[in-house]
């Protein structure tokens, strides 16, 4: 993939001197790794703090990543554990936020943007009602893209049981999701 080259080029400058070749994998990868954090603690100032967290972690392990293995997923396991972190010291069950990002759906006619803002609406709210562990496979699964192997090695279990918890937090969201249209 083209960003994998283009990772492992910013992060061979960064070792060799270059402080500035890190900017862009933050730029690229801030968004993700603050919306999974987002989706796992549901709070805006936990996950910015997990953010930046999470980038000066990059800085101070760089030497424990291995360039075998997509960067994207190693910043992904150190993201999650980061965001699981706060959520223990925490320990607790925020209300949603009613602020909801909805995609940029320009160009569509009113009716069904209208609708598919609705349902997007919903189902957020429903993934946010499930428990961490379930927002946090669903998340890298159909957010983050990643593919179950991927997902393996950031949650660091074997990819049966990935598929397993995708296949159970899917029912669980479904559910959530069928009763919420009812009401």
């Amino acid at each position: 993939m083209e960003h994998d080259r283009e990772d492992q080029a910013a992060l061979s400058a960064f070792r060799r001197g270059d402080r500035t070749a890190l900017i862009g994998l933050v730029e690229r990868y801030h968004r993700p790794v603050y919306n999974a954090a987002y989706t796992i603690l549901r709070r805006v100032d936990d996950a910015t703090d997990v953010t930046q967290t999470v980038f000066l972690r990059v800085i101070e392990r760089l030497d424990d990543y291995d360039p075998r293995y997509r960067f994207f997923s190693w910043l992904y396991r150190i993201a999650i554990n980061e965001a699981l972190d706060v959520l223990r010291r925490n320990r607790r069950e925020d209300p949603l936020d009613d602020a909801i990002d909805i995609a940029d759906l320009e160009g569509r006619d009113p009716e069904s943007l209208l609708e598919k803002s609705e349902q997007s609406a919903r189902l957020r709210a429903c993934l946010m009602r499930l428990p961490s562990g379930d927002r946090t496979v669903l998340t890298l699964r159909h957010f983050a893209e990643l593919g179950y192997e991927e997902i393996a090695v950031v949650l660091e279990v074997d990819a049966a049981t990935v598929k397993s918890r995708i296949f159970e937090a899917r029912k669980r969201l479904r559910r959530l999701f069928l009763v919420s249209e009812v009401h």
